[in-house]
């Protein structure tokens, strides 16, 4: 069974003129722009970027400099990354941990 698709959390304004990467968010083909970061490239697809393991809670980043514990996330292989610091690659294959909440 698929999990209803959730409004983006952030909305492209501006500078969408860059190269398209693509990578996979939960399974799904998804697309960012040459240098974004992982935080961006996710929050501009889904309407979270991880599920806290504490509480479930869904989990945005909270410093937006990698001081904090809040924007780790995982890839499909189960390396964890800071999304905040870490630019999107093509290819990355990533998991918010939507589909487990």
């Amino acid at each position: 069974m698929s999990l209803p698709k959730l409004q983006p959390l952030l909305h492209r304004v501006a500078e969408t003129g860059r190269a398209a990467v693509p990578f996979t968010l939960d399974g799904e083909p998804a697309s960012a722009l040459a240098g974004d970061t992982v935080l961006t490239a996710v929050l501009t697809q889904a309407a979270q970027l991880r599920r806290s393991e504490f509480s479930g809670a869904p989990r945005a980043g909270f410093c937006m400099m990698g001081a904090c514990q809040d924007c780790w996330i995982a890839t499909e292989q189960g390396e964890r990354l800071r999304a905040c610091s870490t630019f999107i690659a093509p290819g990355m294959a990533l998991v918010t941990g939507r589909s487990s909440a």
